[in-house]
């Protein structure tokens, strides 16, 4: 058996159900994990080994009267920093928030309370979510596992490096333009931006996507049937429905005579990566053999769509950090003072032509996707920045440019997946994107697992580095 730590959550329900485990063994080993990775790694946020416990304590009694809440009762889970629970600080990132209590658990972290999950830790994120890295003026600079002088990505930095590290196998982020899969590419691990409104969030806002981030595509699954569960509170969520999440692994024999657009160039950005593109093509040939037809796509994203998203989030920043006391605002990273600042001249026609991009990215993503069952492509067109960087070109005045493949399926409301395709010559892992039409969540899971299954076994974790 692997060390405790690094038993995914299907093996551990399955232990529990068998009282070959305890709850309260896998969490003191997670928490042991935890404490030997975090000097070096500074993923985590509200990490409380007692309170950890006792949730654990909890759920050994519930398997002792065989009455788990759930297939997940039991089992080690992190949340990220912008994910309320009743009672905690939530301070975004930033140093300018404050410590004040939150009155109640988010939506995504409700329903895995009432799962029975053991909330262990909580996860950073760099300030307001608005970087590609770990960078933050509250939390120390969240590093990436496979090599600590890099990023792990972001917005749900500490969220991908756990997820790596092995903090226990359930692990949540959020994603606005990428903030799952990218950090998911850069740390090898699985990271599902689901359809806009699958998993109810509060508050919900244009793009916004809660998901699963996990070392494999069944924990995403076992993740999915608690978190698409209906909150009323997400006034964007979609009708509930009880899909089969189970489904999942329809094997590699779900790839066969599906159509596969394959996107080598976003339109715009950062250019791929020789490594990328090389890791990205010889998964595609791969799904070829395995029976799938993989065609070429033309990019459709333009430098007018990027810019726009980017001036409008940008006004949008500014204008928070307008409403906030000088004192306040200087706590906020400079950088990011900084690209906010930069839309304080903007006049009207200036903001609604920016918002209008929003909406012919919609169109013109949805347009290319049409001629095809699922779109591959890179997860980021780069391999991870240093970790210091607050993003992969550090340049304030372009901090978009490594979104490209990843935020037209924000825009478009569809479901994207990253999962691990391969390595650079450096050890350092790299996302293919897997993007399926509008609602079919669970086909992007069946043709991620069918990807896992075809790839075969990725390396081995990367380890403390005391124990390295």
């Amino acid at each position: 058996m692997s060390a405790l730590h690094a038993l995914s959550a299907a093996e551990l329900g399955a232990a529990y159900r068998q009282r070959a485990l305890s709850p309260v063994e896998v969490t003191q080993a997670v928490i042991e994990h935890i404490a030997a990775w975090e000097p070096a790694l500074c993923a985590t946020y509200l990490f409380r080994p007692e309170h950890a416990l006792e949730q654990a304590r909890a759920s050994e009694a519930r398997w002792a009267r065989g009455a788990p809440q759930s297939a997940l009762d039991g089992v080690p889970l992190t949340l990220k920093d912008n994910i309320a629970t009743a009672g905690d600080p939530m301070p975004l990132g930033t140093a300018a928030v404050g410590e004040a209590p939150m009155p109640a658990d988010a939506p995504a972290a409700a329903r895995l309370r009432e799962a029975g999950a053991v909330l262990v830790t909580k996860t950073t994120m760099p300030d307001y979510g608005m970087l590609s890295s770990g960078l933050s003026s509250i939390h120390a600079t969240a590093r990436n596992p496979w090599d600590l002088s890099r990023t792990p990505g972001g917005s749900s930095a500490g969220a991908g490096s756990a997820a790596a590290a092995g903090y226990g196998p359930l692990h949540l982020g959020t994603d606005i333009g990428g903030s799952i899969r990218l950090p998911a590419s850069w740390c090898g691990i699985f990271g599902l931006k689901p359809s806009l409104g699958r998993v109810p969030i509060d508050p919900p806002y244009t793009g916004r996507a809660a998901g699963p981030m996990t070392r494999t595509v069944q924990d995403a699954a076992l993740m999915m049937q608690v978190l698409s569960l209906p909150d009323v509170r997400d006034t964007m969520s979609l009708p509930y429905q009880a899909i089969e999440w189970h489904r999942f692994d329809a094997g590699a024999e779900r790839l066969r005579g599906l159509r596969i657009g394959l996107l080598m160039d976003a339109g715009c950005g950062l250019p791929v990566d020789p490594e990328v593109r090389s890791a990205v093509e010889a998964a595609a040939q791969k799904m070829a053999a395995a029976g799938a037809i993989v065609e070429p796509m033309k990019p459709f994203l333009t430098r007018e769509m990027l810019d726009g998203m980017d001036h409008f989030w940008r006004l949008r920043s500014h204008v928070d950090m307008k409403a906030l006391p000088a004192d306040k605002k200087a706590r906020v990273l400079p950088y990011i003072q900084q690209w906010a600042d930069s839309a304080a001249g903007m006049g009207g026609e200036a903001v609604f032509r920016a918002q209008h991009q929003f909406y012919l990215t919609r169109q013109a993503t949805v347009a290319a996707c049409s001629a095809f069952d699922y779109v591959i492509s890179p997860t980021a067109p780069n391999l991870p920045a240093p970790a210091e960087w607050a993003g992969p070109t550090n340049d304030p005045l372009k901090p978009l440019e490594h979104i490209a493949f990843t935020v037209p399926f924000n825009m478009s409301e569809q479901p994207a997946a990253s999962v691990n395709c391969g390595y650079a010559a450096n050890g350092l892992p790299i996302g293919l994107q897997i993007a399926g039409v509008r609602f079919d969540d669970l086909g992007v899971l069946q043709v991620a697992r069918a990807w896992e299954i075809i790839r075969g076994p990725s390396r081995p974790w990367p380890q403390p580095p005391a124990a390295a």
